[in-house]
């Protein structure tokens, strides 16, 4: 099952590529939010939403078989009916670690990301929190 401890948080920090699904235009939603976090930490992050265009100033991929490489990790910003999906996605990519934000986890997509060996932060702190995020 998931992990919320400092390992499984800073093996999760540990790559150098992240995408975050669910990513947002608009500037008050946490998908919008999550993505500059990253931005400002400095890591190479992909915006990840279907509808085509950009988000601060990346291009948007429709989904995670899209981007340009693996990344190491994924953070979902999504509603829980969507998550399950985000997660079988993430395994067919071969990306290996998840971290369901507040508000996007769901049982079934926990147990499924659980049944495919990813490595899983849920129920836990927001990565918007533990980046340090200042919304400028």
């Amino acid at each position: 099952m998931g992990d919320t401890t400092d390992d499984a948080i800073e093996a999760f920090f540990a790559g150098n590529s992240f995408a975050v699904v669910g990513a947002s235009s608009d500037r008050s939603k946490y998908g919008n939010k999550v993505l500059r976090s990253y931005l400002q930490a400095g890591r190479r992050v992909y915006a990840v939403n279907p509808k085509p265009g950009q988000i601060e100033g990346l291009p948007a991929y429709p989904d995670l078989a899209s981007l340009p490489e693996r990344v190491h990790g994924v953070s979902i910003i999504t509603p829980p009916s969507v998550t399950t999906g985000i997660v079988e996605q993430a395994a067919r990519a071969g990306i290996r670690r998840l971290w369901m934000q507040p508000g996007a986890e769901s049982d079934e997509a926990i147990r499924r990301a659980d049944e495919l060996g990813i490595e899983l932060i849920h129920s836990g702190p927001c990565v918007l929190v533990l980046q340090g995020f200042r919304d400028v």
